[in-house]
């Protein structure tokens, strides 16, 4: 439902014409790739066969970034007054979601994958080509907000967010 949510919001934007792949992107609601898989480039793709760790997943344009893999020029400004020069780094830019395979453990090949269930009730991807699970990466884990642990004025004490005021 959320998905179909989302597609009515990018289509329903007044007078503004779309372009075919942010529809196509809208559309998808499963993704089998996240932040933290190992991917191989496949296709017709100049940096075919190269292998990387996903950085990012753009799900709003259907591609990923791969730390390693197609990296382009980013060009940064000098300033004389500060004394610093112009360089030029290379980043990675990102690759359409359909250029990259997941890569399976066992073979470390590129590989498609299909979802299960396990007895215990848990949801795994299986590797079609070796069966072998493909687990969720640790990072997954790691939350990238830091929470803030300092107290102020403004907050309520531990003693009175326990304190029973209601007795039936």
């Amino acid at each position: 439902m959320a998905s179909r949510m989302k597609l009515m919001k990018v289509l329903y934007k007044p007078r503004k014409k779309l372009k075919p792949q942010l529809v196509e992107a809208a559309k998808k609601s499963k993704w089998n790739i996240v932040r933290g898989d190992k991917v191989e480039v496949i296709g017709n793709h100049p940096e075919k066969g190269k292998q990387g760790i996903v950085e990012k997943v753009l799900r709003d344009r259907d591609r990923v970034i791969v730390q390693g893999v197609n990296l382009g020029a980013h060009r940064i400004k000098g300033n004389a007054d500060r004394g610093t020069q112009g360089a030029t780094r290379m980043v990675p830019r990102a690759i359409h979601y359909s250029n990259v395979n997941l890569v399976d453990p066992v073979t470390n090949k590129p590989t498609r994958i299909t979802k299960q269930i396990l007895d215990d009730g848990t949801k795994v991807r299986v590797a079609k080509k070796s069966g072998a699970i493909i687990p969720r990466p640790d990072i997954l884990k790691v939350t990238t907000r830091i929470k803030s642990s300092i107290v102020t004025e403004s907050d309520t004490l531990d003693d009175d967010a326990w304190e029973q005021t209601y007795i039936p």
